[in-house]
Order: C-alpha cells, then sequence, then structure tokens
C-alpha cells in the first residue's frame, strides 16, 4: 500500500491536499476551452471596451493557472487572493465579452474551483456569492450603457455561483476517501504492530520454557556429573556410578520435558480442557472439567498445561501404576487444576526416581508471576497432590 502524507493546514483556508488531480484536469479543460473559444471569435463578435475586456480575460486566465499551482494552493491566504482574483475579473469580462460563448467559461470555473480547493465553506461560498451579485451588477449596467448588445438577462447572471456547490461536493467526496485510505493505512501499521508485539511475546515465552524444560535439568546434570567425579577420585565407585545414573535419568527425564514442551507450543491454539483432555488420554489418566471455561490468555493457559504435564511426569516416576485424577475448574474469578495420584503401587525405579527437584518450583515460580498460587503437597490417603490457582484473565 502506497503512503500518502499529509500536511497539516497552517489554516483553517487550507486544504491539506493540494496536488494535480480530476478536478484540475477539468479546470485546465476549461481554461483552455475558454482560452482557444475567445481568442478566436474576439474579431468577429462584438467586444464591449475591448481593452478593457482584454485585460480582464488575461486576469482571469492568470488568477486560473495559478489557482492550478500547488505551491500557490499550499499558502492558504494568497490562494484565497488568487480564486478571487480570478472570480472578479471573470465576472466582470463576462458581459463585455459575453458575444464570444465560452469567456462565460472562466467565471463558472472560479466558483467550482473555489468549492473544490478551499477548506473553508465560508470563505468559497463568500468568493462564489460575491462574484454573483458583481456579475448581475456588471451584466444590468452592460445592458443600460449598451442596450443593443448581446447579453444575458441580469438574474440569470447570478448562477455563476452555482458551481461552488458542485467543487464543494467534490471536495468532500476527496477528503472522505482520503480519510478512508488513511483509516485503512493506520489499521494496516496497527496490524503489523501487534503482529511484531505477538512475535516478540512468543519469543520470550519460547525462551522462557527453554530455560525451564533445560535450563535446571542440565545444571542438574552438572552438579550429578562432578559428585561422580569427586567420589570417583576418592575411591567411592558405587556411589560415583549412582550419581552417573542419575544424571542419564536427569537426561531422560529433561528429554521428556521438551518433548512435553513442543507438545503445550503446538497445542496452544486449542483450548485447555481440549488440551488437557488429550494429556490425560495420552496417560489414562481419570479427567473431569466443572464449570463454563472462558478466556484466561495465553500466558495461564501455558502454565495450566506445563504444571499438568510436570505433575505428571512426577507421578508416573514416583508412584508407578499409582491410579491418577486431573480437575479442572473454572469459577468467575479462578481458574483451579488439581492433579493427584495415589499411593505407588510398585518401588519407583532408581534410574528414572532421580532429579533436580526444581521442576515444580519453576511452575511456582510462573504461577506467582500471574498472580497465582502452586501447592504440592502428600495427600492422606498415602500419594501426592499439586493445585495451581490462576486468576482469570482481566477484561480487555
Amino acid at each position: 500500500m502506497t503512503t500518502v502524507e499529509r500536511d497539516v493546514p497552517a489554516d483553517r483556508w487550507a486544504l491539506p491536499h493540494a496536488g494535480i488531480s480530476r478536478e484540475d484536469g477539468f479546470q485546465v479543460l476549461l481554461i483552455l476551452t475558454a482560452i482557444v473559444g475567445t481568442v478566436t471569435s474576439w474579431s468577429n463578435v462584438r467586444i464591449l471596451y475591448p481593452t478593457v475586456a482584454l485585460w480582464l480575460f488575461v486576469a482571469a486566465v492568470i488568477g486560473g493557472i495559478l489557482a492550478l499551482l500547488p505551491w500557490i494552493a499550499r499558502r492558504p491566504r494568497l490562494h484565497v487572493l488568487v480564486l478571487s482574483l480570478y472570480m472578479l475579473s471573470g465576472v466582470l469580462m463576462m458581459p463585455l465579452a459575453h458575444a464570444t460563448s465560452t469567456a462565460a467559461f472562466l467565471p463558472f470555473a472560479a466558483a467550482a474551483a473555489a468549492g473544490g480547493k478551499l477548506a473553508s465553506r465560508a470563505a468559497a461560498v463568500a468568493i462564489a456569492g460575491g462574484g454573483a451579485i458583481v456579475a448581475a451588477i456588471a451584466t444590468r449596467v452592460c445592458e443600460v450603457l449598451a442596450p443593443t448588445a448581446q447579453q444575458w438577462p441580469w438574474w440569470v447572471a447570478l448562477a455563476v455561483g452555482l458551481p461552488v456547490l458542485m467543487g464543494i461536493s467534490h471536495r468532500d467526496r476527496r477528503e472522505s476517501l482520503w480519510n478512508a485510505h488513511r483509516a485503512a493505512e493506520q489499521a494496516q501499521r496497527a496490524g503489523e504492530s501487534e503482529a511484531r508485539e505477538a512475535a516478540l511475546l512468543e519469543r520470550a515465552r519460547i525462551a522462557r520454557e527453554i530455560h525451564d524444560v533445560l535450563g535446571h535439568s542440565l545444571s542438574g546434570i552438572a552438579l550429578q556429573l562432578d559428585l561422580a567425579d569427586g567420589m570417583y577420585e576418592g575411591g567411592r565407585n558405587d556411589e560415583a556410578i549412582a550419581a552417573v545414573h542419575r544424571a542419564r535419568a536427569l537426561a531422560v527425564s529433561s528429554i521428556g520435558e521438551a518433548r512435553n514442551a513442543v507438545h503445550a507450543l503446538r497445542e496452544q491454539t486449542l483450548p485447555v480442557p481440549d488440551t488437557l483432555r488429550r494429556l490425560a488420554e495420552d496417560d489414562t489418566v481419570e479427567f473431569d472439567t466443572t464449570g463454563e471455561a472462558g478466556e484466561i490468555g495465553p500466558e495461564a493457559s501455558h502454565t495450566i498445561v506445563r504444571v499438568a504435564q510436570e505433575a505428571l511426569t512426577n507421578a508416573t516416576k514416583y508412584a508407578p501404576g499409582a491410579p491418577r485424577t486431573m480437575d479442572l475448574t473454572f469459577t468467575p474469578e479462578r481458574v483451579a487444576l488439581r492433579v493427584h495420584n495415589g499411593p505407588s503401587a510398585h518401588a519407583p525405579r532408581t534410574d528414572l526416581a532421580g532429579g533436580t527437584g526444581v521442576g515444580l518450583v519453576g511452575m511456582r515460580e510462573r504461577a506467582a508471576l500471574l498472580g497465582g498460587t502452586l501447592l504440592a503437597e502428600p495427600a492422606g490417603d498415602g500419594g501426592w497432590t499439586v493445585e495451581l490457582r490462576l486468576p482469570r484473565k482481566p477484561p480487555d
């Protein structure tokens, strides 16, 4: 889309656009027609006071040409002066050169130019109305001075100001189109700005997710390997091997968490209940939803999914075979997720039960940033419960 620059008018008489338009082309055509027609018939018809009429005709033509120049139009008061000269010389010349038929084009064109070029309706109507009155008076005077000369009735000469209405109509239409074009450009720029902001937010969210998933796990792996190295140098080989196994378990866990993060990113366009229902089906977890789901924001949605993944992963590692349930509750004030697993039916696998212990800590920090809370504590039945509470997204 082409960008259109608009200068602020210097005062209320100026239009914000003064370039060559279709109306300007029509003005040029009228002026050329008046020049050619008047010059070719000048010597063949009766002209009253030829010298005066010739000078008025030249002044009207010059005024018409100057009124079309952009640098004149950008100077509001000078523009008004030029259009006034254009109109006045045209209406004074009209009864003197009435026999040419084409000389009358100039004052009509001047009235239309005033309506189409001036932002002030009052100034345009004043020029056209004043010109119509002068035209009527000049016509009446010429009827008295030369009763045998061909003339319009003086009251017909008043019509010379009517084209100002056509000019005003064209100007209003041009301004409406310009405003619509401007609004479309602003809407496009706003859309592009929102898209850039959304991209930046998504970048930040992905970076934070990568940090949460890999940062803590890699730190834990490094600590376990350092511990294994120290134990190996101290001759404690069994403990060193156990530390290496824990490091491996952390690596396996981080791979699973990274996979879950990618899954969450792909599922971010789905409503939260649908995403959790898929997650529950994949892990054979009993899932229930209470209340009416509504808009809760992308950050809150993603946090809910990540907490559910973290809680189910921990239940798989530390309580294999235990029954698991997941409940999502919506209220007008908040949304709550509760993940519960019963007591373990089998002994935890030693190669998977290790961890840094910071997965839920990271989720707790993320919940706090959103104004919510995350509780992880033993349950009365010997299992474990993780409960997340987040406030609803405030209305826009």
